[in-house]
């Protein structure tokens, strides 16, 4: 470094006795015992809490100007910071966990959009606590704030409990079913009542349906999504209004049906216990109706019916089409051509197909 940067050519010996003679020694004159542990007590306050011995220790010598042996700083740290030490001894990354307290403590609501290119949007709901499904609807939008407020006061009506919490991304579609569950909690009395029971945040924290969605993929979308793909490489579908139209008018109510069968097994079926969640293992509609076999307990709020029929979005008409007037023209031509409402996906392709030749689309 003297050579490079400073143009200072002097041979090893001659350093050391420069060093010498300035009375500048590695191993002598140390800093104050309680000076060291001022600087260290200083650094645990911030991020300094993740360092280890070794980089506490330059730390130390860098920023503080302070002398002092590696060996001490590692027993101070063991003295000062005794579950830090545990914890890097693991050599693990310690990830954050999901807290709940209960069911219908909080309820994670999203939109999936993977098969919006044919016309297909689903909401969804699932439970923080149990992990249960509390919808899964399939539909024309789900971007309409009246489409996600009336499967939200659907969903409310059945049990007449609301949750005590719920969270969605800021998509301009969650702004009403954020008021009316606001509106609806107005009157309790608990620390997230009124305004504070509704959260929004970033669509990737909201781990909870995310993380439902990429299992969703893997066991029941990615069939309806190659499905859709072979009519459109076969140039049976080009992504018009008209097309996605006819589309969801022919697989919306197999899809809603194969939807409610998923919604069915998920609710039904086991989740194994893992040591790094909060949340207890076992079948989510156990884990969701009973709460007090696993140590825990129901934290939604009772609901009257009346409630709920001040909000004209209980009662939306659904037009599994999309579009009013497409739908009474498809209606017409299966009447007239009698023509049957499919039960499963291959008579639902036929259908397709047939109403496509029909309408010359």
């Amino acid at each position: 470094m003297l050579s490079s940067l400073h143009n200072i050519n002097i041979s090893l010996r001659t350093l050391k006795s420069t060093l010498s003679q300035a009375g500048l020694y590695r191993r002598k004159n140390y800093s104050s015992p309680n000076g060291v542990i001022n600087a260290i007590r200083l650094e645990l306050r911030g991020p300094g809490q993740l360092f280890g011995y070794r980089t506490m220790w330059q730390v130390l010598k860098q920023k503080y100007n302070l002398r002092v042996r590696r060996d001490d700083v590692m027993n101070l740290l063991r003295e000062l910071n005794p579950r830090g030490c545990e914890k890097r001894a693991c050599r693990r990354f310690v990830r954050r966990t999901d807290h709940s307290m209960g069911p219908n403590y909080m309820w994670h609501a999203d939109g999936y959009d993977k098969l919006k290119p044919f016309g297909l949007a689903l909401s969804g709901c699932i439970d923080g606590f149990s992990r249960k499904v509390v919808w899964l609807e399939c539909g024309p939008t789900n971007n309409n704030p009246t489409v996600i407020t009336h499967n939200f006061l659907s969903c409310v009506r059945n049990p007449g409990v609301i949750p005590m919490r719920l969270r969605t991304d800021c998509g301009t579609e969650n702004g009403i079913m954020a008021a009316i569950q606001c509106t609806l909690r107005h009157h309790h009395h608990d620390y997230y009542s009124g305004a504070s029971s509704h959260m929004y945040g970033s669509s990737t924290n909201n781990q909870r349906i995310e993380s439902w969605w990429s299992i969703f993929r893997k066991g029941r979308s990615q069939f309806w999504m190659k499905l859709f793909a072979d009519l459109r490489d076969a140039v049976y579908f080009n992504g018009s209004h008209e097309h996605q139209c006819l589309l969801r008018f022919c697989y919306g109510d197999v899809l809603q049906k194969d939807l409610d069968e998923c919604v069915r097994l998920w609710n039904s079926h086991r989740i194994r216990p893992s040591r790094t969640a909060s949340c207890p293992g076992g079948v989510p509609n156990e884990l969701y109706y009973l709460p007090h076999r696993f140590g825990s307990r129901d934290c939604g709020f009772e609901i009257e019916q009346a409630e709920l029929d001040g909000f004209p979005e209980a009662s939306l008409p659904i037009v599994t089409c999309g579009d009013p007037n497409m739908q009474e023209y498809l209606d017409f031509a299966m009447e007239r051509n009698q023509l049957q409402k499919p039960d499963n996906w291959e008579s639902a392709t036929d259908l397709y197909t047939k109403l496509k030749e029909i309408a010359q689309l």
